[in-house]
């Protein structure tokens, strides 16, 4: 079972709360409400976060490295009741 793994980002031009697939990282990519292009990226992708500035390959593998680990966590879980 394969599972799309999203990140969330404002559109620069209408401002509305985006969800884009990790693998568009460092694309260019159209808001869906406005039509507005622009970058994908994080926050940790981004220059002044304080962290060091990661390529969209690295991030986009960081991001897929912990939805695996939360999907482990979550297929390992017993359920309740």
């Amino acid at each position: 079972m394969s599972h799309d793994v999203y990140y969330h980002q404002h559109c620069p031009v209408c401002g509305r709360l985006l969800q884009i697939r990790v693998n568009l990282l460092g694309m260019r990519v159209y808001c869906q409400h406005c039509g507005g292009g622009f970058r994908a990226l994080d926050e940790q992708m981004q220059l002044g976060t304080g962290e060091p500035s990661l390529s969209a390959a690295d991030r986009a593998d960081e991001l897929l490295r912990q939805a695996a680990l939360m999907l482990e966590r979550a297929d390992s879980a017993e359920p309740v009741g």
